[in-house]
């Protein structure tokens, strides 16, 4: 029998002030108590919108994959289409507008794969992955920020790709393992 760990009382916070905003993000400063009782300092990144990703399949079984340079990095990266859906939209409709935004293409079918939430120690930012099929090319419209390249792969040459290390976004790689999963547990 393992003995479960003492809970202790939640984080209380006693101040919050925005230290930094944007149209995409703030980044909160707050004062509170931690759970053993003592004062302490929080540091939370608040996003606008919330993460959507999309798992492209077409008749083949191939998946769709968009590259572009990701400032933050300084480096170029493939991943799944991927975008913020704000409170505005349901997240199937946030879903098929980045799709359509950064690809061209429309899906017939939407499927939810998973629920899912980044960095949660620093960030309050939350998300869903989709599966899209049916589909139907059309034209690109992307961001003016956006310098994106479209490409098309195997499931197991992206995850081969994931191995390697070429493939290295996180929401990419948790969305294509578990989506492997669930056709290595069909068959």
């Amino acid at each position: 029998m393992h003995d479960k760990p003492q809970a202790v009382g939640p984080w209380r916070r006693r101040t919050r002030q925005t230290a930094y905003g944007n149209p995409w993000i703030d980044v909160f400063h707050d004062e509170v108590d931690r759970p053993d009782g003592g004062p302490g300092i929080y540091g939370v990144v608040h996003f606008h919108t919330r993460a959507v990703g999309v798992v492209v399949v077409d008749d083949d079984g191939r998946i769709l994959l968009v590259g572009q340079h990701r400032y933050t990095l300084d480096e170029y990266s493939w991943e799944l289409p991927e975008g913020g859906v704000p409170d505005s939209e349901t997240i199937e409709e946030g879903a098929a507008r980045e799709l359509r935004e950064e690809t061209g293409y429309e899906a017939r079918s939407w499927r939810r794969l998973f629920r899912f939430t980044t960095s949660n120690s620093v960030t309050d930012e939350e998300g869903v992955m989709l599966v899209a099929t049916g589909l139907r090319a059309g034209e690109a419209s992307p961001d003016e920020t956006e310098e994106l390249a479209v490409r098309w792969a195997t499931l197991d040459e992206v995850l081969g790709e994931i191995e390697r290390g070429q493939i290295h976004d996180l929401m990419t790689i948790a969305a294509i393992y578990r989506y492997a999963l669930e056709l290595r547990q069909k068959t």
